[in-house]
């Protein structure tokens, strides 16, 4: 730990919230980082921007995205959705917040897990030049303005299929629903696939997913292609309603602040948890 160098300097304004802070290496070898709108939606113009779907904001700066660069810092390529710092180094944007995301490990492809303010909890998959569609759209609703006041936006109508009023950067950028949403908010975190058999071949590859709210682990499979998630019965429009349609989906419950899942060398899932007692890490293993 020695003779650090910064790599990137993200906005901390203008409120300390909403930042985020998920990095990983991809399987390009490339670094990506997960950061919100740091606050700075709904509350002042001049924290307005393209990627907070703005129309008549200021250019990107950072924030509401996930942001791919080298391991040096550096842009890779030319940039996704635009040419010019800091726009060169989005990978994804429309994004109030995120504190999980991870690879696929079969088709390499991402898939990030965003909150919402008390609603529209998102799943994504994320293709290069994904638009989430805050601050206009969360989960599947329009977002109702409540510009200059500090509270959290309220749920408007549902969005349909092509929403009109977002910000494309000229085709670069597109939006994409979310393949699974939480009505109201279970503030998910981490979000882990499982690159091992050694819960029990039915869960290899599959994606694990923990909140803080409530504690619980949320196992989802995918589907052929493993562009979606493999839903059934009440939740195959993708929307959790009510807390009863979570039965079949929640893996582990009781867990308290999950802030972190990872899958260790041994191939069982590790569970890192916080709350105001203590600290602790989990490992999952079959009965």
């Amino acid at each position: 730990m020695t003779n650090p160098k910064l790599l990137i300097d993200l906005p901390a304004l203008p409120e300390p919230r909403h930042n985020g802070g998920k990095i990983t290496i991809g399987p390009d070898n490339s670094l990506y980082i997960a950061i919100g709108d740091v606050g700075g939606s709904f509350v002042a113009k001049d924290s307005e921007t393209k990627a907070q779907n703005y129309v008549n904001g200021s250019e990107p700066d950072g924030r509401a995205a996930i942001i791919r660069i080298t391991q040096d810092g550096n842009p890779v390529g030319n940039g996704i959705i635009g040419s010019v710092p800091m726009s060169n180094l989005y990978y994804a944007y429309g994004i109030k917040n995120s504190f999980g995301f991870d690879f696929d490990p079969v088709t390499g492809k991402m898939w990030d897990a965003e909150n919402g303010p008390t609603f529209g909890d998102e799943i994504n998959f994320v293709d290069p030049g994904f638009n989430s569609g805050w601050a206009k759209i969360q989960g599947v609703w329009f977002v109702q303005s409540q510009e200059g006041a500090k509270t959290e936006p309220g749920k408007g109508e549902r969005v349909p299929e092509n929403p009109q009023g977002l910000v494309g950067f000229g085709g670069k950028g597109k939006y994409s629903s979310p393949e699974f949403t939480w009505d109201k908010s279970v503030a998910p975190t981490a979000l882990k696939f499982l690159t091992s058999s050694k819960l029990g071949a039915q869960y290899a590859n599959d994606m694990f997913v923990g909140d803080a709210n409530f504690g619980n682990i949320y196992h989802f499979g995918l589907n052929q292609n493993r562009t979606g998630l493999s839903l059934d019965g009440p939740l195959v429009d993708k929307v959790a309603d009510k807390v009863e349609e979570l039965g079949n989906i929640i893996f582990g419950k009781g867990f308290g602040v999950i802030t972190d899942l990872q899958v260790g060398p041994d191939g069982y899932l590790y569970v890192l948890v916080y709350d105001k007692d203590d600290g602790r890490i989990y490992r999952i293993s079959p009965a």
